[in-house]
């Protein structure tokens, strides 16, 4: 496994560094309890990114977000929750989704505000995934990893846990 990792990184490496200008000229979230998460702050570290339902039966998933932000969040991860009802199964307003999975979860990972994922109303960071990386969510819990500079170095659909190893291996080669 360690050699999975090795390879990965030195893949990466091949590639070239990764820069702020990765991301697209507007990567800020509203946050669902207000301010914003602006992705360019976290340049410096991965960022794997969710878009999420509280109704979704991929819904579990909220608890290995969760334990990769308890596990790797003091080393540079952050773990972003994007709710979305662009499947239909999301709640009505960001207070029920923040409260929902707070009670049900126990999250405290960071989370926007309820988000469009797809189609012409898409927050402008996932239209920059659709037009630049080919890569539109195709249901709930559809993950994207960015290394530290913003560049998109890998996506995982809805059956691909969040803990699984293909994931973990690839944030852990981003790590400090």
């Amino acid at each position: 496994m360690r050699i999975r990792a090795a390879v990965l990184a030195a893949v990466v490496a091949l590639a070239g560094p990764a820069t702020a200008a990765s991301l697209p000229p507007d990567a800020r979230f509203t946050a669902i309890e207000g301010g914003t998460i602006d992705l360019a702050r976290h340049a410096d570290g991965p960022v794997l990114v969710v878009n999420t339902a509280s109704l979704c039966g991929f819904a579990r998933q909220f608890d290995d977000l969760q334990a990769l932000h308890e596990k790797y969040a003091d080393r540079g991860l952050l773990v972003l929750a994007v709710p979305s009802d662009d499947f239909n199964q999301e709640l009505d307003d960001s207070a029920e989704v923040k409260e929902y999975c707070a009670v049900n979860f126990d999250l405290t990972l960071p989370m926007t505000e309820i988000t469009h994922v797809r189609g012409a109303d898409a927050h402008p960071f996932y239209r920059w995934l659709a037009q630049e990386h080919g890569f539109t969510p195709a249901w709930n819990f559809n993950k994207v990893l960015l290394a530290p500079g913003g560049q998109v170095v890998a996506t995982w659909g809805s059956l691909t846990r969040p803990t699984a190893g293909a994931i973990t291996r690839a944030i852990e080669s981003y790590l400090k």
